[in-house]
């Protein structure tokens, strides 16, 4: 979730992430849990998450319904905020054993799988114990490694931008359509900064975010036009020429005023901080699961919008908002395989999780789910559909390990372009030499 920079923070490479685990130890996660079953006769099983409140305190409930259907069963629960659980995650992986049941990143599955921190559900699959015949095999395809499955996704996610209704329409802008083009989001952007607005610091209001320091924004722009980040598990599969065309066009918005000015785009870490939460902008790259936020922040009049084409082609495509794994040291495999299988497939279970991790993957639940919501929620989930009867190409497997350290370069190489400091082709460059290196480690 891929998530928000509030919730979802630029990460590091696994070794860089065990050293730091190694001196940060571990940075204090909240728990509950109740003792063993059946005075230490029972099974006991360990189930880590990242998330908010609301995900937390929803999760522990899940989960308490589990133990009372399972009564042998204790589950030990622990969360906390992304970097922090990817820290004390990546600690455990170096020490021999992440917990029975573990929640996941898209961009973890290739490096805890090769590093047999994960153990293999293929088995549990075929045996029936977790179910997937209610999922998407394309989907499922998310959470394989060299052709075998080690996670299973936990939500269904998918990108858009949040926008200003009020403003596109006093800029004479359409209410944007699933084919509109990237041209088209550009002109909006032009026609948004000649309004000639003021932000609460006297500033021109600009048309969105600078999706230069992104490499989602870059995914979905790049698939749009037929291409794709990886070639496999050692190979990009975009060139130098098109990241500089798409980091030229980034540049020549901002430049024209059509997107956040450098500082900008450099504070936001969070959607309060963001050039749209402070008043800056009339629209941003976001995703689903955080789009909420937008109009809790800002006001009704922000709706959610689909990403660009080109062409007509749509870039987009449903990812895992996040995964659920097994150890692959856990003393009670067939235990966890039951715990995984009812947080995914159970109704009731699906109740109470609701969309706290975006759509639920198993369609019977997700539709189950989608008549309860209201608002926003409801939009996004409506998006969704919109956006799968319109067509959209299936997900990649797992990225490779090191794309946890490109994505990391990647906004920091646009940062130079931002700054003065190199030119698109330049930075391009650097960025495809910086990648390489990674993805032969």
């Amino acid at each position: 979730m891929p998530e928000p920079p509030s919730v979802r923070p630029r990460r590091r490479t696994f070794l860089a992430l065990s050293t730091l685990g190694a001196t940060a130890a571990l940075a204090p996660l909240s728990a509950c849990s109740s003792d063993d079953a059946g005075g230490g006769k029972g099974v006991t099983l360990t189930f880590s998450w990242w998330g908010n409140d609301d995900r937390a305190s929803r999760t522990n409930n899940a989960v308490k319904l589990f133990e009372k259907e399972h009564p042998g069963i204790t589950v030990r629960t622990s969360n906390a905020d992304f970097g922090s659980y990817l820290t004390k995650l990546a600690t455990q992986a170096a020490g021999g054993g992440v917990p029975d049941v573990v929640q996941l990143d898209y961009r973890q599955i290739s490096q805890y799988a090769a590093g047999d921190a994960l153990a293999r559900l293929d088995e549990p699959i075929d045996a029936g114990t977790i179910r997937t015949d209610e999922m998407d095999d394309s989907f499922l395809r998310t959470g394989t490694y060299q052709g075998r499955q080690y996670a299973l996704p936990m939500g269904r996610g998918i990108t858009g931008y949040a926008y200003d209704s009020h403003l596109y329409a006093k800029a004479g802008i359409a209410t944007p359509e699933p084919s509109w083009t990237w041209e088209e989001w550009a002109d909006a952007n032009v026609r948004i900064h000649r309004l000639g607005l003021h932000g609460p610091d006297g500033r021109t209001v600009t048309g969105s975010n600078d999706g230069g320091t992104n490499e989602d924004v870059f995914e979905d722009w790049l698939r749009s036009r037929g291409g794709q980040l990886y070639e496999d598990q050692r190979r990009l599969a975009f060139t130098e020429r098109d990241l500089t065309a798409f980091w030229t066009f980034c540049d020549t918005l901002r430049k024209e005023g059509a997107v956040a000015a450098a500082r900008d785009t450099t504070q936001a870490k969070s959607t309060e901080t963001s050039p749209m939460g402070r008043g800056l902008a009339a629209a941003d790259f976001t995703w689903d699961a955080p789009f909420p936020g937008y109009p809790a922040l800002l006001g009704e009049q922000v709706h959610y919008g689909p990403v660009p084409t080109t062409g007509g082609r749509a870039g987009a495509y449903f990812k895992p908002s996040m995964l659920i794994g097994i150890g692959a040291h856990s003393a009670h495999p067939k235990e966890a395989a039951q715990l995984v299988d009812f947080l995914l497939n159970d109704h009731r279970a699906g109740d109470i999780l609701g969309f706290s991790r975006s759509t639920p993957p198993n369609r019977a639940v997700a539709a189950r789910v989608a008549t309860t919501l209201k608002g926003a929620e409801r939009e996004i989930y409506r998006y969704a559909q919109a956006m799968e009867k319109y067509g959209l190409a299936d997900p990649p497997t797992a990225p490779p390990r090191g794309d946890l350290a490109v994505q990391a370069a990647f906004g920091r190489t646009y940062q130079r372009v931002m700054f003065g400091l190199a030119t698109p082709r330049q930075a391009a460059r650097e960025l495809i030499d910086q990648a390489n290196r990674e993805l032969r480690q």
